[in-house]
């Protein structure tokens, strides 16, 4: 690295300081990611930005020689430098804190300069509706037109948000967050440290009809099977808006502790989630279907009912699983197969038109 090192210290070296009027400096921020800084420790910052947009005052990330290229057009006031990669020069008024892991000290940073979100008050506003029956712990908040309904439970410092419903003998654990008109059904569970956003269904009754006379007495016609379990969602689950999760037939649809849920997700009834699985926008999994740990969801897959896969599996993005899958595994495509299978057919695939023009064999529409 060709840096210049005249202003340069070790963290051990520095001390933590304050921008003036309050805030961070490029100094305090090295502090906070124990990193070697370079240049300034006075340097301003407010915010964070891509290297290419960033205005004066923000910090952003070079992980790599990419990157780094752009920096000295870069507005940017501070870099934060993976070790090993070169950067010419500080460059005057700038400073530059060298750290191992770049994943690290972003959530380092965003989390220091994350503003504090607005919250209800603690207590109940008087727009909401409480059941005398519920037990609503003192240090909670139920925010404007939240509903909670009988023998309901709202645990130490849980937050609802804004219209809110609760239903009877539901339960809301400890330190979780229910955003703006989501729902927890009746007798559904969550655990805490939870984090569910706005819109969220939780507990409605799943996809499950059967086909019956019509009264009529001429054809038959679809009846709902009625769905008399619920849901149980573990600790540390987070869950993205729009998503639905649906109540099992009986027993329990569950959601292991540590999964990460995105948005416009669907987990249908009697499904079992097991901890500290990824599932990313728009997956689908129909009724009964059992994830693993560590399971990774890519986006809009798709998994037909009663499937099972195993611990740390991952399936591509627009997979369809239609078999089960063993642990360990990565599966691509529709219908989804082992990575490496999928590879060779889509090789094949990329070359069929070459293919078929070497042998001669026209439009094969007839």
């Amino acid at each position: 690295m060709t840096l210049t090192m005249t202003h340069s210290q070790s963290i051990s070296e520095s001390k933590p300081e304050s921008a003036p009027g309050g805030g961070m400096t490029s100094g305090s921020l090295a502090s906070l990611l124990g990193g070697e800084l370079v240049g300034s420790p006075e340097v301003a910052v407010r915010g964070v930005g891509a290297i290419d947009h960033a205005a004066p005052g923000d910090i952003t990330f070079i992980r790599s020689g990419k990157y780094a290229a752009l920096w000295e057009k870069s507005r940017a006031s501070v870099a934060v430098l993976v070790r090993g990669v070169e950067l010419p020069a500080t460059g005057e008024g700038r400073a530059i804190v060298i750290v191992a892991n770049a994943d690290d000290a972003q959530l380092k940073i965003l989390t220091a300069l994350a503003p504090a979100k607005h919250t209800p008050a603690i207590g109940v506003d008087p727009t909401a509706k409480v059941d005398p029956s519920a037990r609503i712990d003192p240090t909670a908040s139920i925010g404007p037109m939240c509903t909670v309904g009988p023998r309901a439970t709202i645990g130490p410092r849980s937050v609802l948000v804004h219209g809110v419903y609760i239903g009877a003998d539901a339960s809301v654990g400890s330190d979780t967050v229910i955003g703006p008109n989501s729902s927890l059904q009746d007798r559904c569970v969550i655990g805490d440290h939870c984090k569910v956003a706005a819109s969220v269904a939780i507990g409605d009754d799943g996809f499950g009809y059967t086909m019956q006379p019509h009264p009529s007495g001429r054809g038959k016609y679809l009846v709902h099977i009625p769905h008399l379990g619920n849901v149980v969602i573990g600790d540390h689950v987070d869950i993205g808006s729009g998503t639905c999760i649906d109540r099992a037939k009986f027993g329990s649809t569950t959601i292991g502790s540590g999964t990460k849920i995105d948005n416009l997700v669907q987990i249908g009834h009697n499904c079992r989630i097991g901890q500290s699985c990824i599932i990313c926008g728009q997956v689908g999994l129909s009724g009964s279907v059992t994830l693993g740990n560590g399971v990774m969801l890519a986006g809009k897959v798709g998994v037909a009912d009663n499937i099972t896969i195993g611990n740390m599996v991952r399936v591509g993005a627009n997979g369809g699983v239609m078999n089960d899958i063993p642990a360990g595994e990565t599966w691509l495509g529709a219908p989804a197969m082992p990575a490496k299978e999928a590879a060779r057919n889509l090789a094949l695939f990329r070359r069929l038109s070459s293919v078929l023009k070497k042998l001669k064999i026209g439009d094969l529409s007839h």
